[in-house]
């Protein structure tokens, strides 16, 4: 891939000194796609890195038989405490300075230390019709669309929203697909899960639901940990937010631990699924587990994916991994699922289990990593997906 982006922004809060990034790394048919994080201490470098994922992401999961158009990648980033009393009102100066790269090019939506909730009601606030309208001219109706998005979004299952299931969703299967290659039971495989928001919390509902023991959760006070499981359901209603758990609800056999324990606990899998580059060559010594299941953007840094894979770790890739929620926004605004969570959930175990088994069969028959094999595969589209839908970065080529 090409190493430099189309376009970067850099902004800074006349109000409070804030500053803020917009990465475009490439369009395809004038569109990129990719969520706004706000976190202290986002840098341009880290909103590059998530731009260059989602142009990734958006290659990964091209099928030229649907009919999802695939677009290109892009990120934002607010270097902001989201807990903040200034942070929402940092947010809606942000959109509101980059509301023309919205309008046109951009389509946004929630991503770490952002709710959908929030960025739409900032979005309506600054004059913005969605955070993804830069999409609607590539609709076939779009008003047709855009309901069935809306009703998608209005879906609850077991009390969570399906838009905040479908991501964890494909982490999980991702995670089922590389058991199953080596006949790993399910039924009794530890898990331990960073960060329990979004992502990180739908992916410990899908494994506890499929038999798996998740023995830690970890989120901003620390890691709670249990051996012999964690009763996943009663942590989830106890979240805020944030995906903090109010402590009151732990039972008995639950302990607390500082907040880097989920490392080092006696797991099968991790799932960093909190902040980008929480694994390093410091700290990845202390891992245990035999797979690590990328549900964040960027956790583990490229030294420490080299010395774990020297013991025999296998990281699945992030570009792969947590790229369904993306795809489902796709999915059901081009209409190839409805607003359904069974339609989407069998979408995201279809596509996972092609996507994921596919790269991990290069990975073998190459002798390279799974990321390698991503990589590789995104290559190969990325010429075609050029070729059939034009401006591809910056140049129109078909």
């Amino acid at each position: 891939m090409h190493p430099t982006p189309l376009l970067s922004v850099d902004w800074t809060d006349h109000v409070t000194g804030h500053r803020g990034h917009l990465v475009i790394d490439r369009l395809v048919r004038g569109v990129a796609s990719g969520g706004l994080r706000m976190r202290a201490g986002c840098t341009a470098e880290e909103v590059a890195g998530l731009a260059r994922g989602m142009t990734m992401k958006e290659a990964l999961h091209y099928d030229p038989t649907a009919r999802y158009v695939p677009l290109g990648g892009a990120k934002g980033g607010i270097d902001c405490d989201p807990r903040s009393p200034q942070a929402y009102g940092v947010l809606v100066r942000y959109l509101r300075a980059m509301r023309p790269y919205v309008e046109r090019f951009w389509t946004t939506g929630e991503d770490l230390g952002l709710t959908q909730d929030l960025v739409d009601r900032a979005a309506a606030e600054v004059g913005l019709a969605s955070s993804v309208q830069a999409v609607f001219p590539l609709l076939e109706d779009e008003a047709e669309a855009r309901k069935r998005l809306a009703d998608a979004f209005a879906i609850e299952v077991d009390g969570i929203g399906l838009d905040a299931l479908v991501g964890g969703h494909g982490v999980a299967e991702s995670v089922r697909v590389a058991l199953d290659r080596v006949g790993q039971q399910h039924a009794g495989t530890r898990v331990s899960v960073q960060g329990f928001g979004t992502m990180g919390g739908a992916t410990a509902r899908f494994l506890a639901r499929a038999g798996f023991r998740v023995v830690a959760v970890a989120d901003v006070r620390g890691t709670i940990v249990n051996p012999d499981g964690l009763d996943v359901e009663a942590l989830l209603a106890a979240r805020d937010h944030h995906g903090t758990v109010d402590r009151s609800v732990l039972r008995g056999g639950d302990r607390e631990e500082p907040g880097s324990a989920w490392l080092a606990v006696d797991a099968d899998v991790l799932v960093p699924a909190a902040v980008s580059y929480a694994i390093d060559v410091a700290n990845q010594h202390r891992i245990t587990a035999r797979w690590i299941a990328e549900a964040a953007n960027m956790p583990v840094l490229p030294e420490a994916e080299e010395a774990l894979a020297a013991r025999g770790v296998t990281v699945l890739p992030d570009v792969v991994v947590n790229s369904c929620t993306n795809a489902w926004w796709w999915w059901t605004l081009f209409g190839d699922v409805e607003a359904d969570a069974d339609q989407a959930f069998a979408r995201v175990r279809r596509s996972m289990r092609t996507l994921v088994g596919g790269i991990l069969d290069r990975a073998d028959a190459d002798g390279i990593s799974p990321r390698s094999a991503a990589h590789a595969l995104v290559e190969e589209r990325l010429p075609t997906i050029a070729a059939r839908y034009g401006w591809y970065e910056g140049e129109r080529t078909g």
